[in-house]
């Protein structure tokens, strides 16, 4: 039985970020610079590769920037609508509310749905093909993790058919979870309570579960990331430069090491290592050292300064022989000559540390 045509897919786009913050605090998570392009533009390339010719965009946070940012979806070969929430509606309900945009009126045609903030190498297709031969009203990728407790917990049977949809449960029963990418009957989607906050795998999916309806697993062993922490975040996009993960809106460049774009400029005996990314006009000092980070637009490294494996916002200069490790650099904000911040330490927009010798541990 084919897939039938044209594909169509929601993205769930309207989070806050706030486990991003204070990147997310001038633009959406989805949107942040990620190895030389908007995170999303990862996603959307992905998805066109993979047959999918129209998609929904789901937002509220911060709904206006997502269409100067991406367009009506021309450059990536696809089509892009744009459907906002007045209030957040949680994932099940934003997926029934951008529904009113697809164009696909079929009761079985699938639909892709996608969380905007896993980076994934899965075959979609493959996917799709389990999804329409065991005719499912839903269909969930699912990868392995280490630490199960902390996403969805998926159990199945010998057949792949869903049993059981435990989400963050402590004492998971199988190290199996939802990698965040579904493929839906289209009548599936239209039973979804309308206008009312509504959880996908809360409600959706252990009712469809209990009352006997086809859920089935996809699992697959490819690349698979959650961005949503910082660290996540800088190594999703070092990944991408390192062609850990093939990216086909990665920009051209020539090293793996290291991805700059437009008038950067690096200065003597500096190295740039690791897949880090320097956005546009951003400068490195001589001698410094920046490893497996990524460089918003403007920002500035010093001479003999260190930066490794953080963020450093737009326009935010880290003065001579500052040493950050693992830190989150608001827009703006300057670290002064010296500084040393210790691990997973986060600098609001516009923070400015004079020069100093002091080793900060907490937030500033």
């Amino acid at each position: 039985m084919p897939t039938r045509e044209p594909l169509e897919a929601i993205v769930l786009v309207g989070g806050q970020g706030t486990r991003l913050r204070p990147l997310t605090l001038s633009a959406p998570k989805p949107l942040l610079p990620t190895a030389g392009v908007p995170f999303l533009s990862h996603l959307i390339a992905r998805a066109a590769d993979s047959g999918v010719t129209h998609m929904v965009l789901a937002t509220c946070y911060k709904a206006e920037m997502f269409r100067e940012v991406l367009g009506d979806g021309e450059r990536f070969g696809l089509d892009i609508s744009y459907i906002s929430e007045d209030q957040p509606l949680d994932t099940a309900g934003g997926i029934r509310n951008a529904a009113q945009a697809l164009r696909g009126t079929a009761a079985a045609d699938p639909v892709v749905v996608m969380n905007c903030d896993i980076l994934s190498g899965h075959d979609l297709r493959a996917q799709l093909d389990v999804h329409v031969k065991t005719e499912a009203a839903v269909t969930l990728h699912l990868v392995e993790v280490p630490d199960p407790a902390r996403f969805g917990c998926v159990t199945t049977d010998e057949d792949g058919r869903v049993t059981a949809f435990l989400e963050k449960t402590p004492n998971p029963p199988t190290n199996r979870i939802n990698a965040g990418c579904y493929v839906f009957r289209r009548d599936v989607i239209s039973q979804i309570p309308a206008g009312r906050r509504v959880s996908v795998e809360r409600e959706t999916f252990p009712g469809l579960i209990a009352s006997g309806h086809p859920v089935m697993a996809y699992p697959e062993s490819a690349y698979w990331l959650d961005v949503g922490t910082p660290q996540a975040f800088v190594r999703g996009s070092c990944d991408l430069v390192l062609g850990r993960l093939p990216g086909p809106a990665v920009p051209p460049h020539a090293s793996t090491e290291c991805l700059p774009l437009e008038g950067v400029i690096i200065r003597d005996d500096a190295t740039v290592t690791g897949g880090t990314t320097l956005g546009r006009r951003v400068e490195v000092g001589a001698n410094a050292e920046v490893t497996g980070s990524v460089l918003f637009d403007g920002a500035k490294v010093g001479e003999g300064a260190v930066v490794r494996d953080s963020i450093i916002g737009a326009g935010a200069r880290v003065e001579p022989g500052a040493v950050l490790d693992d830190a989150v650099i608001g827009d703006g904000a300057v670290i002064g000559a010296g500084n040393e911040l210790a691990r997973g330490i986060r600098v609001w927009p516009g923070t400015v540390l004079g020069p100093t010798s002091v080793r900060f541990s907490s937030d500033i």
